[in-house]
């Protein structure tokens, strides 16, 4: 974004770009900040919008991939985004946010020139409530990030308790998820999206751990004209876990139009300690 362009937008703000003296620079936001920094997904929107922004970018995001290294604080912090290889369809962009002369987080994309062809979707939507029928999570003072998001559960339901249970719940849970301030959805929130699920140890255990997301790539299985085809300011999501294990856990999600388009997929390793 041009750093002219007033901008009102809670998201676009934390994930704004601009240039200094040639050199790409964001800032954090206290809006979307979680325990000991930002939300995970602000800073993947903000690195796949300094590539997606990029004068040299050709294509729409098929793929991104962020690597958290360690905790912004607050403040602005430096982009430094390339293209690694251009090929006919398909283009290969890397980026690092460093603060402080150090890296705290990095990311490979791909950008992909896509044609019609034949297309098959496997997987369908999952059967739900309506989002207008499903009730609202009520956000109870937890990390400011989480009100900028309106959680609507329909299948697992947050629970936390000052034990966890004795024996581990279910770790998938089917919800709408909509920007507090209504915002078309687009390549860039599907990002922050991804992440914007609870950890699955939260449901499994029903306590709350300190966790932290270590890697966690996205797939967008549609492009600018597939999502200003949707045209939605909400979408469903699932999230379901395989396994935790010494410190570690995954998760893996979806992310549909109301009209049953499968938007984008996501999986992650997060660390936790219990």
């Amino acid at each position: 974004m041009d750093a002219k362009t007033p901008i009102d937008d809670p998201f676009d703000i934390a994930t704004q770009v601009t240039t200094i003296d040639g050199q790409l620079r964001g800032h954090t936001s206290d809006a979307y900040w979680a325990f000991i920094g930002p939300f995970g997904g602000a800073t993947a929107g903000v690195m796949l919008r300094a590539m997606a922004d990029h004068p040299e970018r050709q294509g729409d995001p098929l793929a991104l991939t962020v690597n958290y290294c360690a905790p912004l604080a607050r403040g602005p912090f430096d982009l430094n985004a390339r293209v690694i290889k251009t090929n006919r369809s398909s283009q290969h962009w890397s980026v690092e946010l460093s603060q402080n002369g150090e890296v705290a987080a990095f990311a490979t994309a791909v950008f992909a020139q896509r044609r019609p062809t034949w297309s098959h979707q496997e997987r369908t939507m999952p059967h739900t409530t309506p989002f207008a029928e499903a009730e609202i999570y009520p956000n109870n003072g937890a990390a400011p990030w989480v009100g900028q998001y309106q959680f609507r559960f329909t299948e697992g339901r947050p629970q936390t308790t000052s034990a966890p249970f004795e024996k581990p719940a279910s770790a998938r849970s089917t919800l709408w998820i909509r920007d507090t301030v209504p915002r078309k959805v687009d390549a860039i929130s599907l990002a922050s999206m991804s992440d914007a699920f609870f950890a699955r140890i939260f449901h499994v255990r029903r306590q709350l751990v300190p966790i932290g997301t270590v890697s966690m790539t996205v797939y967008f299985h549609a492009d600018a004209d597939d999502l200003a085809a949707a045209n939605t300011e909400h979408v469903l999501g699932t999230a379901d876990a395989s396994v935790f294990h010494k410190s570690y856990s995954d998760q893996m999600t979806e992310l549909w139009s109301p009209d049953g388009k499968l938007l984008a997929t996501s999986q992650q390793v997060t660390y936790f300690k219990a």
